[in-house]
């Protein structure tokens, strides 16, 4: 069940930020409506990524994709914008992550 809820963040942050990162390579560096086009499909796609995640709690699943949403955002960046992550980046990624951990992953 954590695997399936893991794996469902991942595909989440794919699709949220690969979406947003499209429309901004098709508005701000004039790749064109296309690339406008794919990133609003991709964004449709994130928003059904919610609700196949195990917990029935929209509020919970929501606040703890936040934090996977911040580390997946780094990640993003340094894979197709050659960022690099100074350590605070680092570190509130970590905090953001174990957030995550706290928030789905907790005894209740």
């Amino acid at each position: 069940m954590i695997a399936r809820s893991i794996a469902l963040f991942v595909l989440a942050a794919i699709t949220e930020i690969g979406g947003a990162w499209l429309i901004w390579q098709g508005a701000r560096e004039g790749k064109g409506l296309i690339w406008i086009g794919l990133g609003v499909i991709s964004l449709g796609f994130y928003g059904f990524m919610a609700s196949l995640q195990p917990d029935p709690n929209f509020g919970r699943v929501l606040a703890a994709y936040g934090g996977v949403f911040v580390a997946g955002s780094l990640a993003w960046a340094m894979i197709f914008d050659r960022f690099t992550p100074d350590r605070y980046d680092l570190i509130g990624a970590a905090i953001c992550l174990m957030g995550v951990g706290v928030i789905m992953y907790g005894p209740r």
